[in-house]
């Protein structure tokens, strides 16, 4: 009888259309691999052109009005009963903060985008390599996406302990501006259009960093570089954060603490052993400077004679990128800030999540950009005539001392980092496939393994595809779009019903 009850609460809207969803994608990259790439092409390329300045103007406002919230009022709301403490410490709630996201990504991106930005002509329109090359990697992974989690932590977050909702959905969000359309076609059209966003972002993150793992394997232990070794390190994290996610909540913690440690390490070794200290530390405060001084212009320009088209490749794209990963972090983020203010959650977010994401690219690229504007090393040259951003980055590894450490050291940390972030959006998504939850309590084995091989399968099918980076950036672009306004929706339904408690209690 119990078993009826809990398959009688299974949400089929926010379960089967998905899986139907990701199945007829998976065929279509893998019976028409290059008519899928020009189709999604065509469709990224009429969005980002046509509507380009709509991430923009998402991006730059959800930044502003996560300081309005945070220095308002409503920051003083607590995120259970008042006065409640924090049910984790500073520490360990800023590890599972930063590891649930893009943090694998970040690992990786660190190592080389400068390398892209170097062969961008906007940069030779903007002055040196030196000067941007360093600064837009900072710009684009810094405070604006961050608070795009740190805003909607706290909107679900309030949710959850505050309000006490027992939907854990984007349109029980919506609820204080939707009012009874939430439960309707309203509502449910939105929680598709969230699991499907879901599902893109994190088939995105595994097919762009993946291949990086099989290059360090190739190198430590010469297994060959194929699509099969991909598929089995996708097939290895997936088996690593199911046995996490199995453990739920404490499981998560624990990696999420070993992750930090496991990258602490990582990035102290490349600083103190690399040769390029004080390299590394002057052009990453001249970056930041930079970036800051420079941020409005930088956020708001749109390219309108298309002279470079680089905000509609760059700006656009990862704004677009971290949108569609709103719909599982920032919840994950939200239930484990019960007792911290909404004010602490945000600035929280800002002080833990941005600062380790700039210091992970300050040292990493920096290390390789130093080697090269010094002329040691041409990582440029090597990029153009090979095409491989993998081996380039393999390149700039091996010329560390005792490169062998680091690249253990980089395969346990974007394993670790993958298996984090997956077992956070695994219990998100369970969480998110039932009708109503007690977000406290622990999904059912069975749907944790669900959601643990749904996650998996859209990646394995782009190895088969050509061009799958390309494929999943136009995914996530296409996804996030309707997302941006869902997310506004979700934000304004927040400010509406937080200044409602502080005015009526929570009685009301």
């Amino acid at each position: 009888m119990k078993k009826q009850n809990s398959d009688r609460r299974i949400d089929p809207s926010t379960t089967v259309i998905p899986m139907a969803c990701i199945l007829v994608l998976c065929l279509f990259f893998v019976i028409d691999p290059a008519g899928s790439t020009n189709l999604l092409s065509s469709i990224r390329f009429f969005l980002g052109d046509t509507f380009g300045s709509y991430y923009l103007v998402v991006g730059l406002g959800i930044l502003i009005v996560s300081l309005y919230i945070a220095f308002s009022d409503i920051g003083n709301i607590t995120l259970g009963k008042p006065g409640e403490k924090p049910q984790y410490g500073f520490w360990l709630w800023g590890a599972m903060v930063f590891t649930c996201g893009l943090a694998a990504d970040i690992l990786f991106y660190s190592l080389h985008e400068w390398i892209y930005y170097a062969q961008e002509p906007h940069i030779s329109e903007l002055g040196s390599i030196q000067d941007w090359a360093s600064t837009f990697p900072l710009f684009h992974w810094g405070p604006t996406v961050w608070s795009f989690y740190a805003t909607l932590a706290a909107c679900f977050g309030f949710m959850l302990h505050v309000r006490g909702r027992k939907k854990q959905k984007y349109s029980e969000a919506c609820r204080a501006i939707l009012g009874d359309k939430t439960d309707k076609l309203p509502g449910r059209l939105i929680d598709v259009l969230a699991v499907f966003a879901l599902i893109a972002g994190t088939a995105t993150t595994f097919a762009v960093a993946t291949p990086l793992l099989s290059a360090a394997l190739n190198s430590l232990f010469g297994l060959p570089n194929t699509k099969w070794l991909t598929i089995a390190i996708l097939i290895v994290v997936c088996a690593t954060y199911t046995a996490s996610v199995t453990h739920g909540m404490k499981g998560v913690a624990v990696l999420s603490n070993l992750c930090m440690y496991i990258f602490g390490t990582l990035l102290l070794y490349v600083f103190l052993f690399g040769g390029q200290m004080r390299y590394t530390i002057e052009t990453g405060l001249a970056a930041l400077g930079n970036m800051f001084q420079n941020f409005i212009v930088l956020s708001t320009w749109t390219d309108a004679l298309r002279t470079s088209s680089f905000p509609q490749t760059w700006t656009i794209f990862y704004w677009a990128y971290w949108l569609v990963w709103c719909v599982a972090a920032p919840f994950f983020m939200g239930n484990v800030s019960r007792g911290r203010t909404v004010r602490q959650v945000i600035l929280g977010s800002y002080v833990f999540g941005v600062s380790s994401t700039l210091v992970s690219f300050i040292v990493l690229g920096n290390y390789g950009m130093g080697l090269q504007m010094t002329g040691k090393f041409d990582f440029i040259g090597l990029f153009e005539a090979t095409g491989d951003i993998y081996a380039t980055v393999m390149a700039i590894l091996q010329t560390l001392p005792v490169h062998q450490i680091v690249l253990v050291l980089l395969i346990a940390s974007m394993v670790a980092f993958y298996a984090s972030s997956f077992d956070s959006i695994t219990l998100v998504a369970c969480q998110y496939s039932y009708r109503e939850v007690n977000y406290e309590g622990e999904a059912p084995m069975r749907m944790k393994l669900f959601w643990a091989v749904l996650l998996i399968l859209l990646p394995i099918a782009l190895i088969f595809s050509e061009g799958s980076m390309s494929n999943m950036q136009t995914v996530s672009i296409i996804a996030a779009f309707p997302i941006g306004i869902v997310i506004i929706l979700i934000i304004a339904s927040f400010i509406k019903d937080a200044k409602e408690y502080l005015k009526n209690g929570p009685n009301q």
